[in-house]
């Protein structure tokens, strides 16, 4: 009668041929399983005495019911005695010693252990990867500190919360004291636009008005200046050259005078401390699109936006003019 091999089934599955599995029906042979996000424990499965046996590293436990949890991670024996040993695993980066006396605070602890993670992981990533084994320790590094983000971000997130929601309670107290008088504010100043720009179309005119008849005494005081000078050249009429300068003069300080009327007095309404005048605005009144389009091309923020759109488009499938769709492979 042909010899049974009882370690058929897991060489098979050390060679990737794995199955049939059946509840119930464990096969000899060394696995390892875990619990989620803890390290990978050893398992050790056998047939002696007429009944089944199995050591999870270092706690016998049912051999029926470990066995669907292992059954699909078969190891080899060297590797099952390096984890019994506590020497690690081959496809993954080793356990970073922080110890576990971890600062009771959750941010401190994390900081320590992301410490160790990273002092290991940047010393990994100074070497090309160049076996399969190497790929999985990084794969796995990878999901250990994707885990110690995701980690950061709860905690933050859960010590963050009472912050905002205290302050939209805040923001919620003072909203509708803070917006409604700012928009009639603004309405009001709306308001008043028609009537201020009809102030300073009338104050336009009033300084044209102001500024001709400035021009007109000035070319008079010019023409009494001239006429004193004549008169104090003859010296022949103290008395009326005297008179010539003095209304020379008159002339002058009245030019001065209806100069300073002609300047611009701009519209306004209210008083000092809360006086709302016309104040002009600069803005941009896009005639041609595509010209301006052009014009603004090379800024960083229209590459920018362009980019995230042809992005999303090449997503989506759609091939744009001026673009292609292109694909590349990375670990994710």
């Amino acid at each position: 009668m042909a010899e049974v091999n009882v370690w058929a089934w897991w060489q098979n599955a050390l060679a990737g041929k794995i199955g049939p599995i059946h509840d119930g029906d464990p096969q000899q042979g060394y696995y390892r399983t875990r619990f989620k996000d803890k390290p990978w424990e050893p398992v050790a499965i056998w047939f002696e005495d007429g009944k089944w046996h199995a050591m999870r590293g270092e706690r016998q436990v049912d051999a029926s019911d470990i066995w669907t949890w292992c059954c699909r991670n078969p190891i080899t024996y060297e590797a099952y005695t390096k984890g019994i040993e506590g020497a690690g695993w081959d496809d993954e980066p080793e356990a970073p010693a922080i110890g576990h006396n971890l600062p009771s605070d959750p941010f401190e602890a994390l900081q320590i252990e992301f410490a160790a993670e990273r002092e290991q992981a940047e010393a990994f990533l100074k070497k090309p990867i160049t076996t399969q084994a190497e790929a999985d320790r990084a794969a796995i590094w990878s999901k250990r500190l994707s885990t110690i983000a995701k980690k950061a971000t709860d905690l933050h997130k859960v010590e963050k919360q009472p912050h905002l929601d205290a302050g939209r309670a805040v923001d919620d107290k003072w909203r509708a004291l803070k917006d409604e008088p700012d928009a009639i504010s603004k309405k009001l100043k709306r308001h008043m636009d028609a009537f201020l720009q009809e102030e300073a179309r009338k104050e336009r005119e009033r300084q044209a008005a102001a500024r001709a008849e400035a021009d007109r005494i000035q070319r008079e005081a010019d023409a009494a200046r001239v006429a004193a000078e004549k008169a104090a050249a003859k010296n022949d009429n103290t008395a009326a050259a005297a008179d010539a300068a003095a209304e020379a003069e008159r002339l002058s300080q009245q030019a001065a005078q209806a100069e300073r009327d002609a300047q611009a007095r701009n519209a306004s309404a209210g008083r000092t401390g809360a006086k709302v005048s016309l104040r002009t605005f600069v803005f941009a009144e896009i005639t041609d699109f595509d010209a301006l389009l052009m014009a603004l091309k090379d800024r960083a923020e229209i590459k920018e936006v362009v980019e995230t759109l042809a992005n999303r488009a090449a997503r989506s499938g759609v091939e744009l003019a001026g673009m292609a769709i292109r694909s590349e492979q990375r670990a994710a």
